[in-house]
């Protein structure tokens, strides 16, 4: 059987249960096509905090709790690692990493996380993944990923429009490989709700990065996006809610969007675990949701691993174009908008075919984003069987 190691953030990430989910995807869904599978992940002392958010000792911290029950409840308690990168000190690997990294038969980087150098090039296959189109490349060649970024052997970006014409992110003379982000769709069952009708996200309002600046362009957030159709409740019969992260400094773009009718929940207290996660996207009706701005202007073909698990669920999602629409039908389902008013015709075509746009939302997972296909298609390309 050929070992795995794949390597995220997830104690990086503390309490975001969706983007624990976007890690294990991939470790589940190795393991259903046979795979043996390792999860890896380094975190620096620094981030390292207690329960109440206070800076603490690795092994006394929130980040390792939250770390080890994750893995534990999908049985990899004996089959996962978080590695202490002390500051300015030279990382200790032990015996057992180094085993681990020897046998495996490919290591899956997901954003380039696992950076110590020995332990990287100690694999025989080192695979990238990019789920941050536009970012990471952006960041690649302004020097800020490190030289073990060129360390690799394969590069795949879920921005499928890389390396065309019609999207000008630089390639820097990568060869990026298209992929898709993952669902286990045994995990995402599809679920009736018999609530209000509710177009729902989960999202941070600044995204999660900052904004990248390039060639004379700044490229905008999530925040830029969503002021464009910020007036979309007034003009739908449905309700819009957004579970969002939002910063108290953002209080003027928080009131704009109640005052335009959306209605406001806090995102940890509905993703801090991946139960919850799912919880919450299973009872909405529908996505309502923007991208960020830069996956928007380069026309990237970024899709949300977030997305999928709506439509896996039976949910349809109206959802920011980013030159997906080129390879993913996009119009029942999957409805894609590029302004207000688009939008607008959007919400009113789900609510008024309800029936059938969530019957196309189940069979465009199943299509396109089936965890046994994109895991099945990305192991072929690198050569390697379960």
């Amino acid at each position: 059987m050929s070992l795995i190691v794949v390597s995220g953030a997830i104690a990086n990430k503390l309490h975001q249960g969706g983007e624990a989910g976007v890690r294990l995807s991939y470790v589940l869904g190795l393991r259903r096509l046979g795979y043996s599978v390792f999860f890896l992940e380094q975190i620096s002392g620094d981030a390292c905090v207690d329960a109440a958010g206070q800076p603490c000792e690795f092994q006394h911290s929130e980040n390792l709790a939250y770390f080890n029950r994750l893995t534990s409840e999908i049985g990899l308690a004996d089959c996962a690692a978080l590695i202490p990168v002390p500051p300015n000190e030279e990382v200790q690997l032990n015996s057992e990493l180094i085993d681990i990294a020897d046998a495996a038969d490919a290591l899956l980087n997901i954003s380039g996380h696992l950076s110590i150098e020995p332990l990287l090039l100690r694999f025989r296959k080192r695979v990238l993944i990019d789920i941050d189109p536009g970012y990471t490349q952006y960041w690649h060649i302004d020097g800020l990923l490190g030289p073990q970024f060129s360390r690799h052997d394969w590069f795949f970006t879920i921005g499928e429009n890389l390396g065309n014409a019609i999207c000008p992110i630089p390639t820097d003379g990568i060869d990026w490989i298209p992929t898709r982000p993952p669902v286990v769709l045994d995990m995402w069952p599809v679920v009736a709700t018999n609530k209000e009708f509710r177009f729902t996200t989960i999202a941070n309002w600044r995204g999660a990065f900052g904004s990248v600046r390039f060639g004379g362009k700044t490229f905008g957030l999530k925040a830029h996006e969503f002021r464009k159709v910020v007036q979309l409740p007034h003009t739908v019969s449905s309700t819009f809610e957004l579970a969002l992260n939002i910063h108290p400094a953002d209080h003027h773009d928080k009131t704009s969007l109640e005052q335009n009718g959306w209605r406001l929940l806090d995102a940890r207290a509905k993703s801090d675990t991946s139960e919850k996660y799912r919880q919450y996207i299973q009872d909405s009706s529908a996505e309502f949701s923007v991208a960020q701005g830069i996956y928007v202007e380069t026309n990237s073909g970024w899709f949300s691993d977030r997305t999928t698990r709506y439509l896996a669920s039976g949910k349809p999602a109206l959802v920011q174009d980013t030159g997906f629409s080129r390879y993913l039908p996009a119009s029942c389902g999957l409805v894609a908008f590029q302004s207000l008013q688009e939008a607008i015709a959007g919400a009113e075509n789900i609510v008024g075919d309800y029936s059938r746009h969530c019957q196309a939302a189940r069979a465009i997972a199943e299509e396109f984003f089936d965890s046994d296909k994109v895991l099945n298609q990305l192991m072929r390309k690198i050569g390697v069987e379960p």
